[in-house]
């Protein structure tokens, strides 16, 4: 979850629509895992 804590979109109170808050969770995860992904073969 620390991974996430610099997507400010992600905060709770941000989002109203679970179904957009779920959305942004899963494009925010799968980014910091390319990120350690490109890091990680470089």
């Amino acid at each position: 979850m620390s991974w996430l804590s610099g997507y400010r979109r992600l905060s709770p109170s941000y989002e109203h629509h679970a179904r957009n808050y779920l959305a942004f969770l899963g494009l925010a995860a799968a980014l910091c895992c390319y990120k350690r992904l490109v890091r990680l073969t470089t």
